[in-house]
Order: structure tokens, then sequence, then C-alpha cells
């Protein structure tokens, strides 16, 4: 499954645990609203991250061998800037929701990024990429 289809599932899961099992309100309206700001910023990074792969020509799926290891714009603060704005994307959805059981999803999506994902990704670029890689993953943080 690729990361976009774990956020989609992540999503769907999340409204129907806070339409079937919202435990309690934790934000409550109008605070919920604030949620449109992680929301918006981790589509604004996912968008920025696309086009960085795009210049560069390089493939942005996660199982794909990667043509080119990209180290400027926002990967030079977050090797992975697109599962750290999908992991905004949906702690901006568990907020709007504003229940407590939908923050499954957020951490659902956490766990098999980091677990699974990301390190996928990290033993092919290092295999491609050598000591390259292994000079950028030492300065640069994994999500921020």
């Amino acid at each position: 499954m690729l990361p976009p289809t774990l956020v989609l599932c992540c999503l769907v899961s999340m409204i129907l645990l806070h339409w079937l099992l919202p435990l309690t309100r934790v934000l409550p309206v109008p605070f919920n609203w604030l949620g449109l700001v992680p929301l918006v910023l981790g589509v604004i990074l996912n968008l920025a991250a696309d086009r960085a792969f795009k210049i560069a020509g390089t493939n942005v799926k996660t199982f794909d061998e990667p043509d080119t290891l990209i180290t400027h714009g926002l990967f030079r603060y977050s090797r992975n800037p697109m599962y750290l704005g999908f992991v905004l994307i949906l702690a901006g959805a568990w907020m709007l929701l504003g229940s407590a059981s939908p923050f499954l999803g957020v951490v659902v999506f956490l766990l098999v990024s980091n677990g699974y994902y990301i390190p996928f990704e990290e033993h092919m670029l290092a295999k491609k990429f050598g000591g390259q890689f292994e000079a950028y993953a030492s300065k640069t943080r994994r999500w921020i």
C-alpha cells in the first residue's frame, strides 16, 4: 500500500471512529477549526516536496528505486517532508473532527511511516547513494 492510500484509509477510519465511537470531545467548536492550520500546512508541504521531485526528474513512489538524492529546499530541513505533511494533514483532520478516537488514525500512520516506509526508503537510498546519503542523513533529521 502506498503512503497516500494509507492516508486515505486513515482519514476514512478517523471519520468512522468520530461517528461511531467518538469517546469524548477534545476540541469543541470553534477551537476545532484550528485544525485547518496543520491541514493546510501539510498540503503545502506535500505539494512543495512533490514539486521538488518533479523538478529533479525523480520518482516519488515509495517502492521504486530512487533516481536522485534531493537535499535542497524542504529536504534541507527534513528527510521526509512528504510524510511530515501527511501527518500534519491527519492531525489537522483529527482536530477538525474534535473527538478523541480519530487520533488513532494519526498514530497508525506515524507508526507505519516511521517503522516501515521510511526505513525501507532509507535503505534504498543508502544502497544507491552510499556515503552521499549517509552524510545527508547525519546532518538532516528524519522528521524535523
